[in-house]
C-alpha cells in the first residue's frame, strides 16, 4: 500500500522536472486554419470576500460551512479584526478517518463561473498522522475531493505542504497568497480541514497547535473573478429621448431591464461614439456599487449578485453639454459583469435656446464670468498625476475647474477637448465639449475601449476665439488580448493550440508581433515563440508537447508596445494545460 506522504512526495518531485520541461519549450508553429477565438463576449467581475485587497472586512457571500463529528468548526469570524473563514478540528478528540471533517464552499450563480481567483490561507495539521489517518487541510475545485483533480494546495499531517503553510500573523502577507490553478477553475471551490486515510484507521489525539486545533484552515481573503456569458435586455422604451423629433433641456429616456446573472449596473449615453453619462440605475442599499481596488479594470463588488435582477428606470441626460444640431446617440444598459444591451440607438436633434457661452454662437462669452486670464485646472478623477495608467476596457474620468481672477468660477463655459492616439502619424479628434458647472467645475467621462492617447483641454473667453489656456493630460492604457488554449490536458507527441484576439484597435496592417511564454507555477516567465496577429488582430498557434509528462504548465502571450500600436505592453490572462 502506498502511504499518503509517498504520493504526496511524488507530487512534490514534479516541480523540478515542470522547470526542466518549462525551459525546453520548443518553437511553436503558426496554424493556418482558423480556429475559434475566445469568447469576446463574456463579461467578468472581481468579488471580495472576507477581506477587500486594502484590508477592509466584507462579507463571505455566495460561502456555506458544513461540519461533521465532535469539536469540529466552521465559523465565519471576517467582521472581526484579522478575521476569517475558519474550518477546523479541536484536538484531543478521537476520530476515525474520513468520518469527521469541516469545510467552506463557494457556489458561483446561476450563468456564472469562476474565471480566476486568488486566496490569502494559512493553516496547519498539528494533530500529524499515525498509521493509515492523518490530519490534512486542502482546497478543492471545481468538484469536491472525490475528484483526482480537484485537490491543490494540498497540507498532510503538519510536515508535507508543497505550497507552504502560510503565516497566521500576516493575513494579507505574499506568503499566503494562492492563486487558484486554471484546471481547478468551474462552479465551485472549497476549503477543508479533516481527518483522513484508510477507513477504519484512527487519527491521534495528543498533537495540536497552541489554539487547540489539530486541523485548521483560515481563509483571511479571496478574490474571485466571475465571468457571465448571458447580458441583459431591455424593452418597454419610452420619452424624449426614444421619440421626440427635436430634444431640449433635460431629456429623458424609459425603459425596464433584466439581467441572468450579476445584475442591471449601468445606463451609459454615447454621443457621436463618445461616452458623456454613465448613470448607475439602482445601488440596491450599497450592494450594487463598484467598490474598486482592481488592476485589471474589471468592477469589483461584495456580493456574487450585486445588482438587481430587473428594474424600471428613467434616465434623464442634459442636452445642453452635446450643443445644438443633429447628434447620434446610443443608450446602453450594462450589467455588473460589463455586458451591454442597446435601449437606443437613434439621431437626436437638440435645439436649446442660445445663451452666453453655448455653443454655436459667434463671439459670445464663453461663459459666466468669462476671462481672458482664466485659470483650468484638470485632473484624473482616480490620480493626481498627469500620467495615468491603465488596463484596457476601463472607463476614466477627468475632473476639472475652471476660475477667473480671485478664483471667481466662469459657469456655463465649454471646455474644447481633443484626443490624440499614442500611435505614429495620429491626427487629434475632437470630443464632447463638457460645460462648467455654477462653481466652474466641469467633469468627462473617457469610453472603456479606447487606447494610450493624449488629452488638450481649451478654454476660450468667447465663441469662435483663440484658446486663453489649456492643459494636457496623458492616457497610458495596457495591451489586452484574449487567450485560449484547446486541449486543457496533453500527453508527449500532441499538440495544444493557441487562439485570440486582441482587443484594442487600431491593429497595424501588417499584424502585431506576439511573444508566446510559459511556465511552472510560480516560475519565471520564459519565452518560447514570437507570432504575428492577422491585421483585425486575431492570431493563432500551436505546441507540440516533446517530454513526457506528468506537468502542469501555464502559457500566456505577451504584446508588447510598439510605435504604431497604441498601447502599452499588456498581456493576456493565464491559462494552465496539465501533460498527462
Amino acid at each position: 500500500m502506498v502511504s499518503v506522504f509517498e504520493r504526496m512526495s511524488k507530487r512534490a518531485s514534479q516541480t523540478t522536472r515542470i522547470v526542466a520541461v518549462v525551459i525546453a519549450l520548443g518553437a511553436s508553429t503558426v496554424v493556418c486554419a482558423a480556429l475559434s477565438a475566445a469568447s469576446a463576449d463574456a463579461g467578468a467581475y472581481h468579488v471580495y470576500t472576507c477581506r477587500t485587497p486594502s484590508g477592509e472586512s466584507a462579507p463571505a457571500d455566495g460561502w456555506s460551512g458544513a461540519h461533521t463529528g465532535p469539536e469540529t468548526f466552521a465559523e465565519d469570524t471576517c467582521a472581526q479584526p484579522g478575521g476569517a473563514l475558519v474550518a477546523a478540528l479541536r484536538g484531543g478528540t478521537a476520530r476515525t478517518a474520513n468520518a469527521d471533517s469541516a469545510d467552506w464552499a463557494f457556489d458561483a450563480p446561476v450563468d456564472t463561473t469562476l474565471a480566476g481567483a486568488t486566496l490569502w490561507r494559512a493553516g496547519d495539521a498539528d494533530g500529524g498522522a499515525a498509521v493509515n489517518a492523518f490530519y490534512e487541510f486542502w482546497f478543492g475545485g471545481p468538484n469536491d475531493l472525490g475528484s483526482p483533480t480537484s485537490a491543490f494546495g494540498q497540507c498532510v499531517g503538519g510536515s508535507t505542504c508543497p505550497v507552504g503553510l502560510g503565516n497566521t500573523s500576516e493575513p494579507l502577507g505574499a506568503g499566503n497568497r494562492v492563486a487558484v490553478p486554471s484546471p481547478n477553475l468551474g462552479s465551485n471551490l472549497y476549503v477543508n480541514a479533516s481527518c483522513s486515510g484508510e477507513s477504519g484507521f484512527n487519527c491521534r489525539e495528543d498533537e495540536q497547535d497552541p489554539n487547540g486545533y489539530a486541523a485548521v484552515i483560515y481563509l483571511y481573503a479571496a478574490d474571485l473573478i466571475l465571468e457571465q456569458s448571458a447580458g441583459p435586455s431591455a424593452s418597454n422604451v419610452s420619452g424624449e429621448l426614444a421619440s421626440a423629433p427635436t430634444v431640449s433641456g433635460t431629456s429623458d429616456v424609459a425603459f425596464s431591464a433584466s439581467d441572468p446573472g450579476s445584475g442591471v449596473y449601468e445606463a451609459v449615453f454615447s454621443v457621436d461614439g463618445e461616452v458623456v453619462q454613465r448613470t448607475v440605475l439602482d445601488e440596491d442599499g450599497g450592494r450594487c456599487r463598484d467598490v474598486g481596488e482592481t488592476t485589471d479594470g474589471l468592477p469589483a463588488f461584495l456580493y456574487v449578485q450585486p445588482c438587481p435582477g430587473s428594474l424600471s428606470a428613467d434616465v434623464g441626460l442634459e442636452t445642453a453639454r452635446i450643443g445644438n444640431g443633429a447628434h447620434h446617440l446610443v443608450v446602453s444598459v450594462i450589467d455588473a459583469a460589463g455586458n451591454a444591451a442597446t435601449v437606443l440607438d437613434r439621431t437626436i436633434t437638440v435645439d436649446n435656446p442660445a445663451t452666453a457661452g453655448a455653443p454655436g454662437v459667434p463671439g459670445a462669452p464663453n461663459g459666466t464670468n468669462a476671462s481672458a486670464q482664466a485659470t483650468l485646472m484638470v485632473g484624473w478623477k482616480a490620480s493626481s498625476a498627469e500620467r495615468l495608467t491603465s488596463a484596457y476596457g476601463r472607463a476614466h474620468a477627468v475632473i476639472g475647474r475652471l476660475t477667473g481672477p480671485g478664483g471667481l468660477p466662469i459657469a456655463g463655459a465649454r471646455i474644447d477637448v481633443s484626443s490624440t492616439p499614442a500611435y505614429a502619424g495620429a491626427r487629434a479628434a475632437a470630443l464632447a465639449s463638457p460645460l462648467t458647472g455654477p462653481e466652474g467645475r466641469f467633469e468627462l467621462q473617457l469610453p472603456a475601449d479606447i487606447s494610450s492617447r493624449t488629452l488638450r483641454f481649451a478654454y476660450s473667453d468667447a465663441s469662435d476665439s483663440p484658446p486663453v489656456v489649456t492643459r494636457t493630460l496623458t492616457l497610458r492604457v495596457r495591451a489586452a488580448l484574449t487567450l485560449r488554449v484547446a486541449p486543457r490536458s496533453a500527453s508527449v507527441g500532441r499538440s495544444i493550440y493557441f487562439s485570440g484576439r486582441l482587443r484594442g484597435a487600431p491593429v497595424p496592417k501588417g499584424g502585431k508581433l506576439l511573444v508566446l511564454e510559459a511556465r511552472s507555477p510560480g516560475g519565471p516567465w520564459l519565452e518560447f515563440d514570437v507570432i504575428r496577429s492577422e491585421a483585425h488582430g486575431a492570431y493563432h498557434a500551436s505546441y507540440r508537447f516533446k517530454f513526457p509528462g506528468p506537468a502542469y504548465y501555464q502559457f500566456r502571450v505577451l504584446c508588447e508596445a510598439e510605435a504604431d500600436y497604441p498601447f502599452a505592453t499588456g498581456s493576456s490572462s493565464v491559462v494552465g494545460v496539465l501533460e498527462h
